[in-house]
């Protein structure tokens, strides 16, 4: 029952933190493309609370969970899914973490890319998203 419990919440704190990872890049995209002094404030208010106070937590839950799901079932660490699956986890830790620098370089005015960069870089998640769900659905390995 334990089990099924921290799946559960493994799943729900994914699904928050993706949220997130597609939402803040796209924000950007809109920031980048502002000029107006209101509206470059409303952006850097808005992806500073997103990450604080959603992305964050989401992913540090996420993680959380699902390391407790591989205490519940240490199997898994033979398993070559579970290895490509982890891969792209630290991945996507890596890009939660350049959102988080690129965040401090709208907040001091220094941004030095294009929406378009942006639009781009809003896919990555996305295409993550897609491998995880069939490597855990699927197994392929």
């Amino acid at each position: 029952m334990l089990y099924l419990w921290l799946k559960a919440l493994h799943i729900i704190f994914v699904i928050t933190w993706f949220a997130a990872l597609f939402y803040l890049p796209r924000l950007f995209v809109y920031h980048a493309m502002s000029t107006d002094a209101p509206s470059i404030e409303r952006f850097k208010l808005m992806e500073r609370k997103l990450y604080r106070g959603i992305m964050t937590p989401s992913a540090v839950l996420a993680v959380g969970f699902g390391l407790s799901l591989l205490w519940q079932a240490p199997q898994w660490l033979q398993q070559g899914w579970l290895h490509a699956k982890l891969a792209l986890v630290a991945a996507l830790i890596g890009y939660h973490i350049w959102c988080g620098r690129l965040l401090r370089v709208f907040r001091d005015d220094r941004n030095r890319h294009s929406h378009v960069w942006y639009r781009w870089f809003n896919e990555a998640p996305a295409l993550a998203l897609f491998a995880i769900v069939i490597l855990v659905v699927v197994k392929p390995f």
